[in-house]
């Protein structure tokens, strides 16, 4: 499978559980502040970092969920992001499908230009080095955040979670293992 359909394919086990627990709890996430979106992401990233390094975990929840998890997330992000301030609470899951879509379909293509560019210099990686990556861009993200949102010439909060959400599919693909869907 090449890397689109890869994608494509990893995006919908994530999909298919975002909406399932969008019928199960609503848009609940939309009363989330920006700066706690980023740090579920961050609990998400630092707990994949523990497990690599003790090389066990605890609880059931296993890596590739977390990675769904960070996913998932970024796409919040994207979509608290840019919705109004006045926008409605309770989405309607048609309208929620429409966003997920809609983010997914511009992070897919910035990671098709960039793997044009870079050559897929990503399947060289070690699935540690892409969780390192996540937890630059997080800790990125929470500086601009701390800084109001405004640089000087760094990109903005919307590409540095794209590039999470990219970073995860990679590590997905490369743990080369079938995704476990939890909820």
């Amino acid at each position: 499978m090449d890397t689109s359909e890869a994608y494509d394919a990893i995006i919908s086990q994530c999909k298919e559980l975002f909406l399932k627990k969008a019928a199960d709890y609503g848009t609940a996430w939309r009363i989330m502040r920006l700066p706690s979106v980023t740090d579920q992401i961050f609990i998400k990233a630092q707990r994949i970092r523990t497990i690599e390094n003790n090389q066990f975990s605890k609880i059931s929840d296993d890596i590739s969920s977390e990675y769904i998890g960070i996913i998932n997330y970024c796409i919040i992000a994207m979509i608290q992001l840019e919705l109004p301030p006045d926008a409605e609470e309770n989405l309607p899951i048609t309208q929620v499908q429409q966003l997920y879509d809609h983010y997914v379909a511009e992070t897919k293509e910035l990671m098709l230009a960039k793997n044009h560019d870079y050559g897929e210099a990503w399947r060289d990686l070690r699935i540690g080095s892409l969780t390192d990556l996540i937890l630059m861009k997080i800790f990125r993200v929470k500086q601009i955040e701390d800084n109001s949102g405004k640089t000087l010439v760094s990109e903005g909060v919307k590409a540095n979670y794209q590039d999470m959400l990219n970073y995860a599919i990679f590590a997905l693909l490369k743990l080369s293992t079938p995704l476990k869907i939890t909820s």
